[in-house]
């Protein structure tokens, strides 16, 4: 029986820290999830600069509310200075061209196929006209006919041959550049440079952009070579378009080589460093904020997160507590009962899950600038998935402690703690009376509804621009009604990983046309009929004192299922014929007791929930067989208790004794004969006070306010189903009156 005293206060404090209260598997996964939650949130320090609303009241182009000063002296890296020092240095890396050797060789190749295939004309002595055929035949519209008149009638053609052979690897030599028309106003603008391959060595030569030999300016290059050699004078005249038809590009620009010039320059980039002093005051008040400014602003905020051990400490500190609050606001005392070991776990992977999630995104930047972060932070569904799987009491507390610890923990400003808040709070009491999934969607539409409440608050709040509010107030519904899919989605998986008694599983058991109930009722029917009866006792008894009426009506309708194996021996389903009478006591008692663990085992079978399995295993509790016990000791001398006692133990919770005391009620009570009310409350007062005379209500929570409660519950119910009705006068068939309007006797009805 639970006490209605103080319990003696603060030694209750002191209890629930005992050893042997401690479980190793839940303390373990919820350290792992406080160290796993520390290293995340230290990490995201690192990333981001540390606490988000340190920098959110400071905007450049915005007049400063307070100092701002340096605590220590630092050395940081100017990102803007740095990366217009790359820009620059980028700007001045040449672009990079390389050698064709396919075409030069090519070059060579037509010029000597050209010599030779005069030579084998001038051979055959044809004319001018057959020659400048032969020629256009051969090489079709490379030459012009007055070249070819300059080389036919030369006086000494080899020579001439073997001059123009000079040029042409001189040229081939110099190279030809073949410039692209856009893309090198990216690189060094008066430079490029030329890749020169010798065997395995790789030789890099600068060349100006005014010294580059294009096949524009062949003609002036082959010009100026023959002026400074000696050449026959009409020489320099005509050799220039002789050796035209044979020039190629043979030096191309090379992206994949400019782009390593490039990488080497990054990666051997030295960043633009600068130096604040100790007490150097970074924003004055009163003073418009500066671009660099800020910059120092965020550099130092950055230090401090990286190097200062003191905020690493208290993110860490504050991170213990979230979890020492979380610990205190999960216990028996605040949720009304013990926390199994798969909520525990469940818990602390959410909890986890939730610190990593918003830290990651609290990294985000965001092209609207009023847009809250934790419109991407499912908050609403974190507290929903609890409310269901374990209770109004746990969803409401980490409603408070969630948006609290990411806000603490920086991964939330002032304006996205309001949203989560509201968010949460709206997902912690919407979700009460639901009884069907799909109240779920309607709760996101609720919550929808609340987050768009929230998000114009915190605009007008911001002051932020109109043509922001349309896309902000759609995003905040969007993450209610998510949440409500998510968690129709998640819901089914997680009632069957933590075997949880939801409202919504409860109600799915509680339908007598499920197959199990169904086969109670073909082999079993009074017992079945028996508990029906049970349920409506157990179910009026617990609205009466304010426990889960549902979960006592489920377990009721299972509390009996171990009798479908041996129905006979069960004195509801008998008729005529008592089984016990040709067994002996122990033997009959054996049988009576098996139908717990029977029903224990089949429920396990089904996978019930825990809470329904324990109301049939604690429904008789460890109380004796009395009547088969009594039997024993008429037959034999020495006769242990034990033998006749039920395998179970008292009831645990309030469910599991009102099933208790329903099932002995409604067993008891047809022993009566004409039950009245009042007879009802003298015997149901009787039976309750043997129950909690023999201990099996002493681990229950039940007060004795709530067995009067009971009591009177189960009077109201029985006296309904037992009503006294009127006893008639009987009277012979000559002296039933004829009702008036001449109507016979069969018109009449009696009861």
């Amino acid at each position: 029986m639970k006490k209605n005293n103080a319990d003696l206060g603060g030694s209750v404090f002191f209890k629930t820290l005992k050893p042997s209260r401690l479980r190793p598997g839940p303390v373990l996964v919820s350290v792992i999830a406080f160290i796993l939650s520390a290293l995340v949130v230290i990490g995201g320090m690192r990333k981001d600069g540390g606490f988000h609303r340190n920098l959110q009241e400071f905007e450049e182009g915005k007049v400063a509310e307070r100092d701002v000063s340096a605590e220590i002296s630092i050395s940081y890296i100017d990102e803007e200075a740095t990366a217009r020092r790359l820009a620059a240095q980028e700007r001045l890396v040449p672009a990079v061209f390389k050698y064709d050797l396919t075409s030069s060789v090519e070059m060579r190749a037509v010029y000597e196929r050209f010599i030779t295939f005069s030579e084998g004309l001038f051979q055959n002595n044809v004319s001018l006209e057959a020659y400048q055929f032969a020629i256009q035949a051969e090489f079709p519209g490379a030459f012009f006919n007055g070249v070819l008149d300059v080389f036919f009638n030369a006086s000494d053609r080899t020579a001439f041959s073997i001059h123009g052979l000079t040029i042409l690897e001189h040229l081939i030599d110099t190279g030809i550049f073949a410039l692209p028309q856009t893309g090198l106003e990216m690189y060094n603008p008066d430079m490029v440079e030329l890749l020169h391959n010798s065997g395995s060595r790789t030789e890099r030569e600068k060349i100006p952009f005014d010294q580059l030999l294009t096949k524009s300016k062949v003609r002036e290059e082959v010009t100026r070579f023959v002026a400074g050699a000696d050449y026959p004078a009409f020489y320099g005249l005509t050799v220039s378009d002789f050796l035209y038809p044979f020039i190629r590009e043979n030096i191309f620009f090379s992206p994949e080589d400019t782009e390593q010039r490039l990488a080497e320059v990054r990666a051997k980039l030295e960043p633009v460093k600068k130096e604040i002093q100790r007490g150097e005051q970074i924003i004055r008040k009163g003073f418009i904020i500066r671009a660099e400014d800020m910059v120092k602003l965020r550099a130092l905020n950055m230090s401090l997160s990286r190097r200062d051990l003191r905020l690493i400490i208290g993110n860490i500190l504050i991170l213990l507590l979230f979890f020492g609050l979380l610990v205190f606001l999960g216990s028996r005392r605040t949720v009304g009962r013990l926390l199994t070991s798969r909520e525990v776990y469940f818990l602390s992977v959410l909890i986890f899950f939730y610190f990593t999630y918003t830290t990651l995104v609290s990294g985000i930047t965001f092209e609207i600038r009023d847009f809250p972060v934790a419109i991407l932070v499912p908050t609403a569904l974190m507290v929903m998935l609890p409310s269901i799987l374990i209770g109004f009491r746990m969803a409401v507390s980490l409603a408070m402690v969630l948006p609290l610890g990411a806000f603490l923990t920086g991964a939330f400003d002032n304006f996205s703690y309001i949203f989560a808040l509201t968010s949460a709070v709206a997902a912690s009491y919407v979700l009460q009376g639901a009884e069907r999934r799909m109240d779920l969607v309607k709760a996101g539409l609720v919550i929808a509804v609340a987050n768009s409440i929230a998000v114009v608050v915190i605009l007008l709040l911001q002051k932020s621009p109109l043509a922001e509010y349309p896309i902000i107030i759609f995003a905040g519904a969007f993450n209610g009604i998510c949440s409500g899919m998510l968690v129709l989605g998640f819901l089914p998986l997680m009632e069957h990983l933590l075997n949880a008694v939801t409202i919504f599983r409860l109600i799915e058991l509680s339908d007598l046309n499920s197959p199990i109930l169904k086969r109670l009722f073909t082999v079993a029917p009074g017992t079945y009929s028996h508990s029906v009866m049970v349920a409506n006792l157990a179910e009026s008894a617990c609205q009466e004192i304010g426990a889960n009426a549902l979960l006592a009506r489920v377990g009721a309708y299972y509390h009996d299922i171990g009798k479908m194996e041996q129905p006979d021996y069960f004195v509801e389903n008998q008729t005529a014929y008592n089984k016990h009478d040709d067994i002996a006591p122990r033997l009959s008692a054996t049988v009576i007791r098996s139908h717990v663990k029977l029903g224990v085992e089949k429920a396990r079978c089904l996978g019930l929930p825990q809470e329904v399995m324990d109301i049939i295993a604690e429904h008789h509790g460890n109380s004796v067989i009395s009547w088969f016990y009594h039997e024993a000791l008429k037959r034999e001398s020495q006769v242990n208790m034990e033998d006749f006692t039920y395998p179970g133990r008292p009831p645990r919770s309030r469910e599991s004794a009102v099933v208790m005391l329903a099932d002995v009620t409604e067993a008891a009570v047809r022993t009566l004969k004409k039950p009245t009310a009042s007879k009802l409350e003298k015997f149901i007062q009787e039976l309750i006070m043997a129950k909690v005379e023999h201990g099996q209500l002493a681990e229950s929570e039940l007060t004795f306010r709530d067995l009067e409660s009971i009591k009177n519950a189960f009077v109201r119910v029985l006296a309904g189903y037992y009503h006294s009705r009127i006893e008639y006068p009987k009277f012979s068939p000559k002296e039933i009156p004829v009702p008036s309007g001449g109507r016979g006797a069969s018109d009449g009805a009696y009861p």
